[in-house]
């Protein structure tokens, strides 16, 4: 999809990072763009400031009939779909925390947003951009944390990622199967840690997910703050840069949205040498 004029691209956690970050390169690039997204008055200041007719659209990617819902007003808007990003996360603030000791809301959460949204997100646009016949793209946010590997301070986040990478594999190979004009991409932002305000949605999270046991007083606000917390590599990629990489990598037809980094080429190569040598995971990566 080399020209991205006229088409229309919806983007899930729209409001902000990222996906707002998307939305603005979308929006350079001719595209109508709708922002999705929990927060209403931060989509309206988003969509706003992208003019170019963007809209914002509440959803609550959780629930299957509010993103079957946003797709009622998208399809009955512009009657096409060409661009689904499924892009809406959360920070779990489960840094420094033991596997054993995350309630279970945490994991409900963190699998509801990142790991039904996306399926939520499929299931009510996938029909309708098959049965129109135009080609499109189907985009799943992922993470080289659980996409490609997991770091021990994040358990939630990285199964989730998993998840995402898998997911999006298995719908690049069933589009292929329907031989039609979809394509499916798993987008991994980066190189390093992307300078979002995901760690703000703790603030905001549903009394349906609030923990039913006490939790860790959290030693972090900022991407900044976690990557000192977690001993990541104190360097920081801006939204911004994720946006560029990834909408390239859509105009190229890429399924591997996934910056060069001489880092995260060897964290691979261990991995898969570890893997064809059946041998343990390494204590770290």
């Amino acid at each position: 999809m080399q020209d991205l004029k006229g088409r229309v691209a919806v983007v899930t956690g729209g409001a902000s990072g990222v996906g707002r970050a998307l939305g603005v390169r979308l929006v350079a690039e001719g595209a109508k763009v709708v922002l999705a997204d929990i927060n209403q008055d931060r989509l309206d200041e988003a969509a706003a400031d992208l003019g170019g007719g963007t809209i914002g659209l509440k959803v609550d990617v959780t629930k299957e009939e509010s993103v079957q819902a946003l797709a009622d007003q998208v399809f009955d808007r512009y009657g096409a779909v060409h661009l689904l990003w499924n892009n809406a996360g959360v920070g779990l603030g489960e840094a420094q925390r033991k596997i054993w000791t995350l309630p279970a809301n945490d994991w409900k959460w963190g699998i509801d947003v990142m790991v039904l949204g996306v399926v939520y997100g499929i299931k009510a646009f996938v029909p309708r951009m098959l049965e129109g016949g135009d080609e499109g793209v189907v985009i799943n946010t992922s993470s080289t944390n659980g996409g490609l590997r997991s770091l021990p301070n994040t358990p939630i986040y990285a199964a989730t990622k998993a998840a995402v990478t898998s997911i999006s594999e298995v719908l690049h190979q069933q589009f292929l199967r329907e031989g039609g004009k979809l394509s499916a991409a798993v987008l991994f932002p980066g190189p390093h840690t992307v300078n979002t305000s995901i760690m703000a949605s703790r603030r905001v999270r549903p009394t349906e997910y609030a923990g039913t046991e006490p939790e860790a007083p959290v030693a972090y606000e900022t991407m900044q703050d976690l990557v000192r917390v977690t001993g990541l590599k104190l360097q920081l990629t801006e939204p911004e840069e994720v946006a560029d990489f990834a909408v390239e990598g859509v105009k190229a037809g890429r399924f591997w949205l996934l910056p060069e980094s001489e880092d995260g080429d060897t964290m691979i190569r261990k991995r898969i040498d570890g893997l064809l040598a059946r041998a343990n995971p390494p204590s770290a990566w």
